[in-house]
């Protein structure tokens, strides 16, 4: 089957013979496929196939170098032009999992240090955010707050 047209459906055939995720019990991408294979009732299903990377780095490593015929990984990962190259990528509907919120902050330390100031001014720039954006991240319209 085209790797493209693949869906969590698909994880229960047998010429999927391992799905890499990252470990649910201390990586937040991990524990997001994690409930939304529970919520498309496939976990019991699949769950003798599934190897678990450290994060979520480890994880994208398994499918690219073959370990795994699927990982469910970060989609800024899955667009990585490496990674890209090795198949395709199904997006998983956000209503089976919580939402995976992501932030940054300057310490009170390092909030005199230019570099980490020019750095912070750079992530909310828009150009930071369009590139955030082509790499599958949802960003918040929110004000980020100082």
């Amino acid at each position: 089957m085209d790797a493209t047209k693949m869906t969590l459906a698909d994880l229960v055939r047998p010429d999927v013979r391992k799905i890499a995720i990252a470990n649910p019990q201390h990586a937040p991408y991990g524990k997001r496929a994690q409930e939304a294979l529970q919520a498309s009732h496939l976990w019991d299903k699949v769950d003798e196939k599934i190897v678990y990377g450290e994060n979520i780095a480890q994880t994208a490593q398994f499918v690219q170098s073959g370990n795994a015929q699927v990982g469910i990984i970060a989609l800024s990962l899955a667009l990585n032009p490496d990674l890209a190259a090795k198949g395709g990528y199904y997006l998983i509907p956000d209503s089976l999992h919580r939402p995976l919120e992501q932030g940054f902050m300057v310490s009170k330390r390092a909030a005199a240090n230019p570099l980490a100031t020019a750095f912070a001014d750079h992530v909310r720039s828009a150009p930071a955010r369009a590139i955030m954006v082509h790499y599958g991240f949802a960003l918040s319209d929110q004000e980020i707050r100082r």
